[in-house]
């Protein structure tokens, strides 16, 4: 049998030229498009769902808004969007968390149509059910995407493309020069998560708080639940090794459920898939397999031993595998573990964050953590890919290491780095200009203008230069 074939040459038809194209509608694809809406460009965002939302809409909380001193460090749109959910009451405030830093709850259906909603009023034109498959280049310039829909392969043209797919996908077929996983390929398992309702989270909590040594939580001390009525439990290793013992087949090595908003439901964050590949077809259908497979078991474990699960039952699983980690560009600067480690600072920093070094194991269900005590910065460069122009990249495959990765990752952070790629596409076009020439300093006058928060020592230097003006 033939191994490969050659696909006929054929012409596809332009179905629209845009000024920005965003290619994702996650959490940083959203925010991507927003901010180049402002500026009165012509947006197009595209996705390959019924829906946008991404990742925040599975059943997670929001991660990363608060810094490991409990300050807000992610303001601007993605802060707006919240805000816009709470209206609602689909969201909560940003809580301190003594192991996440700061957990901000959303309900996933309420997320879908705010973010529909939110992109209409934005002025952004959306297409869903439309596949990304490959680039339109003229040497080095990336002039636009190969589009797949139930109207057939199309060309969308863009001056300036930003990459929000999660995985690279534009990057890499543009020729970016991309990695994946550790040292040896590694990649941080993804999860399946799910919901269950009928759960008495009082029970749950009261337990946790006044029977401290047997419902022992990982770096969460006992007393918070006595004080939070909505929160996130990881732990109860002790259970879980009761569990085991039972002859449940549990993945991970701690219980995470995370209360939802209404009351009674709660979502399990607990399915480990080892060794799948997020960007391998074979590979993420054995995820889903393998993922609703293992819920069959944590359910059960859930309700024999966690308090306030006695009458849980199932409701509703994610409509899709929530991945962790697939490729990362190789950009103009890397972003390492130790930058983010030992709180680094850089000239042209484009968002700050405070998340954690939180790596999943590839193998075994465990997980290592590493705080820096306080913020870093992510520079615009790691947004800014090699060999090719005309793009930017936001979202989790920012240029980083495996290891700076495990923090960057998370949905505030993301959402910032949307905002600033959206913005620096909008400088571009307008100055005519590949976006890794643009004036960085114009850039973080924009998002300090807008509402974004860049750290003390940024906000100090625009306020000296104002004051000089002034003067």
């Amino acid at each position: 049998m033939a191994t490969k074939i050659t696909e006929q040459e054929r012409y596809l038809s332009v179905r629209k030229e845009v000024d920005i194209l965003i290619v994702g509608g996650g959490p940083s694809g959203l925010m991507a498009a927003e901010a180049a809406a402002e500026g009165g460009h012509k947006v197009l965002l595209i996705d390959n769902r019924s829906f946008l939302g991404g990742n925040m809409t599975i059943g997670l909380p929001v991660l990363g808004f608060l810094s490991q001193k409990q300050k807000q460090i992610i303001k601007g749109l993605p802060d707006r969007f919240i805000q816009r959910l709470r209206a609602r009451n689909a969201a909560s405030e940003h809580r301190p968390c003594p192991l996440h830093m700061g957990i901000t709850l959303v309900e996933p259906e309420a997320v879908k149509t705010e973010a529909l909603a939110l992109m209409v009023e934005s002025g952004v034109e959306i297409m869903l059910y439309t596949y990304f498959v490959d680039v339109v280049m003229e040497g080095m310039d990336l002039k636009g995407v190969i589009i797949e829909t139930k109207a057939g392969r199309q060309v969308i043209l863009a001056k300036t493309v930003i990459d929000c797919t999660g995985d690279a996908d534009v990057a890499f077929r543009a020729g970016v020069p991309c990695e994946q996983g550790d040292e040896k390929g590694g990649v941080q398992p993804p999860t399946l998560m799910f919901c269950m309702a009928g759960v008495d989270t009082e029970k749950l909590r009261m337990s946790i708080a006044h029977e401290p040594r047997t419902y022992l939580t990982d770096f969460i001390p006992n007393a918070y639940f006595g004080q939070n009525n909505q929160f996130i439990v990881v732990g109860l290793r002790t259970l879980m090794e009761k569990g085991r013992a039972d002859g449940f087949n549990l993945p991970t090595q701690r219980t995470i459920i995370i209360t939802g908003l209404r009351q009674g439901e709660a979502w399990i964050n607990m399915s480990a898939v080892a060794g799948v590949n997020g960007v391998d077809p074979d590979s993420l259908t054995y995820g889903e397999i393998k993922g609703r497979e293992q819920i069959e078991d944590i359910q059960k474990y859930l309700i024999k031993y966690v308090p306030g699960f006695e009458k849980a039952y199932f409701t509703k699983m994610a409509p899709f595998l929530g991945i962790r980690e697939t490729r990362r560009i190789v950009g103009a600067y890397v972003m390492t573990g130790k930058d983010i480690l030992s709180c680094r600072r850089f000239e042209d920093v484009i968002a700050v964050a405070s998340y954690p070094l939180d790596l999943h194991h590839p193998q075994g269900g465990g997980c290592t953590l590493e705080w820096c005590g306080d913020c870093y910065d992510i520079p615009f460069r790691s947004l800014v890919p090699l060999g090719v122009e005309n793009l930017l990249v936001a979202g989790r495959c920012i240029s980083t290491t495996h290891e700076a990765m495990s923090s960057t990752r998370v949905m505030a952070t993301c959402m910032a780095l949307g905002e600033a790629a959206g913005r620096a596409a909008g400088l571009a076009v307008r100055q005519n200009s590949y976006p890794r020439d643009i004036d960085v300093r114009q850039l973080q006058k924009e998002l300090l203008d807008k509402g974004a928060f860049l750290g003390d020592h940024v906000e100090k230097r625009y306020s000296h230069a104002n004051d000089n003006q002034l003067g």
